[in-house]
């Protein structure tokens, strides 16, 4: 996994400041919250891939955080490591019982935490619930989300692609393509907070391809948003030469030249009450022909 998002819910400034620089030397990207409501607000503005939990904290207590987590759609799928003083064993089974992935005790070690924090995370991309480079729920995951609705009317899924992507690696490379995921997975987690709901589900296939489930009202103006606020940011993934003419040049192996557009967003919507859907092979199959005629 490469610059995993760590947040760090820890009132203690001490504790927080040497957890964040620690990790930050280990090469993850830190973010820290002092207090628990901040910490919820934190974790839905950019979901993290793992999140250290104080259990006490001066608003809210660790376990309502972590219940407040695991009950947002977007969230819930986010690894919980739980920092518990020594002799707070009942609170370590309670954190455990609730489905904490792990706990660790003050003061503790702190390469016992990278190993805890790097293990956790290895286990979440062995069972690929999570796209490594996004943090965001896998192809799995979509598919026991769509197989839970599947029957129900009162949602719409917009599939989304970034066009020209791959011509775009080919060029700068998989590091810089890399960057386009992660930002492309920002944009559609701060869209869905501005206008839509906080149940609605976010996922990353795969490759260029992501999902969004939302409501059937919601669902157009999602799209067009999308569609809006990435044509505006992606310019900066480029450099001014290719922004200044609109397109990148390809030389092919004859030696002639391809002209390529700048990265788009191609979006098909379906809306379940249009569908009576036999399987989820039908709703990805109808929302990927949905989205080949926005091309």
């Amino acid at each position: 996994m490469e610059r995993a998002r760590l947040l760090i819910v820890e009132d203690d400034p001490d504790i927080a400041n040497m957890l964040q620089l620690y990790f930050s030397k280990l090469g993850y990207d830190v973010e820290v919250a002092s207090r628990g409501q901040e910490g919820i607000e934190k974790s839905r503005r950019e979901i993290p891939h793992l999140i250290i939990l104080d259990i006490m904290l001066p608003d809210i207590n660790g376990y309502e955080v972590f219940r407040e987590i695991r009950s947002h759609l977007r969230t819930s799928h986010v690894p919980v490591i739980f920092l518990t003083q020594r002799d707070e064993r009942d609170a370590r089974l309670q954190g455990l019982e609730m489905g904490a992935d792990d706990y660790i005790t003050k003061p503790f070690d702190m390469e016992e935490l990278r190993l805890r924090v790097k293990n956790t995370l290895e286990r979440v991309e062995r069972e690929r619930m999570t796209d490594p480079r996004t943090g965001l729920p896998s192809g799995r995951a979509l598919e026991e989300y769509l197989r839970r609705i599947l029957h129900e009317k009162d949602w719409a899924l917009l599939d989304i692609w970034i066009q020209y992507f791959h011509e775009f690696r080919e060029v700068y490379g998989f590091m810089a393509a890399n960057d386009v995921l992660r930002f492309t997975a920002r944009l559609l987690n701060q869209v869905v907070n501005d206008l839509g709901r906080p149940e609605d589900f976010i996922g990353h296939p795969g490759d260029a391809n992501f999902v969004i489930i939302t409501s059937p009202d919601r669902a157009p103006r999602l799209r067009n948003e999308l569609k809006t606020r990435f044509r505006e940011s992606i310019q900066s993934h480029y450099h001014f030469r290719d922004r200044q003419r609109g397109y990148l040049v390809l030389r092919q192996e004859d030696g002639v030249e391809r002209h390529v557009p700048l990265m788009s967003l191609a979006i098909g919507v379906v809306m379940a009450r249009d569908y009576d859907f036999a399987d989820i092979r039908e709703v990805t199959e109808i929302a990927a022909e949905a989205r080949r005629r926005d091309i």
